[in-house]
């Protein structure tokens, strides 16, 4: 649990510094941050909530959305059960190679999504090295649902091994050993003693994942094909809309996934201490 400290003194009476920089952190944020969000708002409103609601629920925003929402769950599923047991095995066992598979998780944080999205044409392409195997037995990957999973699957790779590899770095082996001690398994070790110590990094990996997936535009519009109703996500529709000057449609779903943004990051943010603290009464 975070412990509050009180702030050191540095001059009597009253501190100017303290209402400038607020103001001048303020100031830098208005134009960057504050007012592009909230113009998003403002447009989306201007016309009535009748427009928006009818932009919102019309068949291809909800089929995107829908489609935004499950893609983005089965890569957030399959990265959160890599990242706990890539996590495990690189902070429990040493062997030659480990610093270079860790930059290797971590790389795809730092590749254009564009250059993903292109790699992933490259390797399940009808073309691609195994695109080209699997083309004659009639499974097709790329612009279909699989193809922007494994989009997701890429881009958010390293997002959960990194926020749960440092919680099993700095944790404390004895509750392990003891449960070895009194008979349990492995699994059975790590089922009621190690993963419970997870919970918080797991819940924190998880929505960093999904709110990451669900915002991923560069390397799907490449893999999907970017077909209205059948693989176009909610960031495809919103670019879609944008580029047919269906402005009022875009925005609708553009507000959508800032409250989504929005949620996400308040979770992480209130419930963090408190997921910290449960995980350490366990």
């Amino acid at each position: 649990m975070a412990i509050k400290l009180t702030p050191l003194r540095h001059v009597r009476g009253f501190d100017v510094a303290r209402p400038v920089s607020i103001g001048v952190m303020l100031a830098i944020m208005l134009p960057l941050v504050l007012l592009p969000l909230l113009s998003i708002f403002i447009y989306g409103t201007s016309k009535g909530l009748g427009t928006f609601w009818s932009s919102l629920v019309a068949p291809e925003a909800t089929f995107a959305l829908k489609l935004s929402m499950v893609t983005s769950f089965w890569a957030t599923v399959f990265n959160v059960i890599f990242g706990i047991f890539a996590a495990y095995v690189l902070s429990r066992y040493d062997f030659w190679g480990r610093n270079a598979v860790i930059v290797t998780i971590s790389l795809p944080t730092a590749i254009p999504t564009a250059v993903a999205g292109f790699a992933l044409l490259l390797l399940w392409g009808p073309y691609g090295t195994l695109g080209r195997l699997l083309n004659p037995q009639g499974v097709q990957v790329m612009f279909t649902a699989y193809a922007i999973i494994l989009a997701n699957i890429f881009v958010t790779f390293p997002l959960a091994f990194g926020v749960i590899k440092p919680v099993f770095d700095t944790m404390s082996r004895s509750l392990e050993e003891a449960s070895a001690t009194i008979g349990a398994t492995r699994w059975q070790t790590f089922w009621h003693v190690t993963l419970p110590s997870l919970r918080g990094a797991i819940v924190g990996g998880a929505l960093l994942t999904f709110a990451r997936a669900v915002g991923e535009f560069g390397s799907t519009i490449l893999v999907s094909g970017n077909l209205a109703g059948r693989t176009q996500t909610a960031p495809l529709y919103i670019f879609a809309k944008f580029n047919e000057g269906q402005i009022e449609a875009a925005n609708a779903i553009a507000i959508v996934l800032a409250l989504l943004s929005f949620v996400i990051f308040s979770v992480l943010f209130f419930a963090r201490d408190w997921l910290e603290f449960e995980a350490q009464e366990v």
